[in-house]
């Protein structure tokens, strides 16, 4: 599941673009890229965040980086980061980090409504899937570099009360191992990442009940990677051309579990969603 570093990869002295790159894993991944002697066009809905991600490499790294805001679940919005980027990098792209991600939760299916499937999807999936399509042709055209999709544990996990992010992250992991068969022998690396509890603002920017939004501030606390442990962890691992990254213990048990037991697993997670305390929704 872990890769080791890589001195020829698609992470070192990358063309780079990242998704998300105003806080959390996005903000990690494009510091980290800027250390290996990178330059990142670091994309993100809000600008001001995205223009301190730049600012901070700067002032650590001394590296050229550039602010682009973006939707990503808007289409014009991505064909027009695809387009800046190819300007920027005189057409030379070779590394996507298709990282913008919201959390959701907290609600049964039934209870979620449409408006938040569609933001979650939109977002989660949606951005991600806009970001292969039109960034995979360039780099399969160059024959070489890497796309990096986060997705989360939760893509197997299916834990109850998280429908569209499960949903949504799950695809993401299916659509890196379509593109991976796709990709092989053409010299472009894919990547899926795969955490848990990572030490993000994701709980609290997303639509999260407040009682599940305090539980996942607590296991972040706790048992939460750093981002830049994260970020470190997936680049050296896409140098090497590694598909899954599972960076914590935990993620590999629970990876484990549902393969090998996969009645049991769903078994014990249909005894837990029964003792776990549910917020009264009002419908």
């Amino acid at each position: 599941m872990f890769g080791l570093g890589s001195n020829n990869g698609p992470s070192r002295n990358a063309k780079a673009v990242v998704t998300g790159a105003g806080s959390g894993i996005g903000r990690a991944f494009a510091l980290e890229l800027a250390a290996r002697g990178g330059e990142v066009i670091c994309a993100d809905i809000d600008l001001e965040r995205a223009e301190e991600t730049v600012r901070m490499i700067e002032k650590a790294h001394g590296r050229p980086a550039h602010a682009y805001f973006c939707d990503v679940s808007n289409r014009d919005d991505m064909e027009n980061l695809a387009l800046h980027a190819e300007m920027t990098f005189a057409g030379s792209v070779s590394l996507v980090i298709n990282n913008a991600g919201v959390g959701i939760g907290g609600k049964p299916v039934g209870d979620i409504g449409l408006d938040d499937w569609q933001w979650a999807l939109g977002i989660n999936l949606w951005g991600v899937v806009h970001g292969c399509e039109l960034f995979a042709p360039q780099l399969r055209k160059a024959g070489r570099g890497g796309i990096i999709n986060v997705a989360s544990a939760a893509g197997f996990a299916a834990a109850p009360l998280m429908g569209p992010y499960n949903v949504s992250k799950a695809a993401v992991m299916s659509l890196s191992e379509t593109m991976a068969a796709e990709l092989h022998g053409s010299g472009v690396k894919v990547t899926v990442l795969c955490p848990t509890f990572v030490k993000t603002n994701v709980a609290r920017d997303g639509r999260i009940t407040a009682q599940s939004s305090q539980l996942a501030d607590r296991l972040m606390r706790w048992t939460g990677f750093s981002p830049e442990r994260v970020a470190r962890t997936t680049l050296d691992a896409n140098d090497k051309g590694r598909l899954y990254v599972l960076p914590q213990v935990d993620a590999n048990v629970v990876w484990h579990l549902k393969r090998h037991l996969p009645a049991q697993y769903t078994y014990a997670l249909g005894l837990l969603n029964q003792v776990v305390p549910q917020e009264k929704t009002g419908v």
